[in-house]
């Protein structure tokens, strides 16, 4: 079983780093929540996950094919449910390049949908939570 280890360290303030592999994600607060807006915060690189992970599945169908991607680019609108207090619809949309054969449509889209982090968000995975 392939398994990640994401160590957590807390370096002052309201920030609070990941390190995996040889990364290190620096995540903030607002200065409104008393951070001091350093970084983005985590909710916001969840986000950014699902639109990049959305962005790379177009990229590199798109390279395969040796289609150029100039201009090519990715928005991501956020629907937020104001009962529920949650985000209730992401839509994805991807502009794309000039020239893109209209026979590719159906297929980078079914390409964008393979992304691993709305996989885990359709059949989210078990959370465990302990102290040590």
């Amino acid at each position: 079983m392939k398994k990640a280890l994401l160590e957590v360290t807390f370096p002052g303030g309201k920030r609070v780093d990941a390190k995996i592999g040889k990364f290190v994600i620096k995540t903030d607060q607002p200065i409104w929540s008393g951070g001091d807006g350093s970084a983005p915060e985590p909710f916001q690189l969840f986000l950014a996950s699902i639109a990049t992970c959305a962005g790379i599945y177009a990229l590199s169908f798109c390279q395969t094919r040796q289609i150029d991607t100039n201009n090519m680019s990715l928005t991501m609108e956020c629907e937020w449910d104001e009962e529920k207090k949650r985000y209730k619809k992401f839509a994805i949309n991807l502009k794309l390049p000039e020239g893109f054969d209209p026979r590719y449509k159906k297929a980078i889209i079914k390409s964008m949908d393979l992304c691993a982090v709305k996989k885990h968000m359709v059949n989210p995975p078990e959370f465990l939570i302990t102290t040590s």
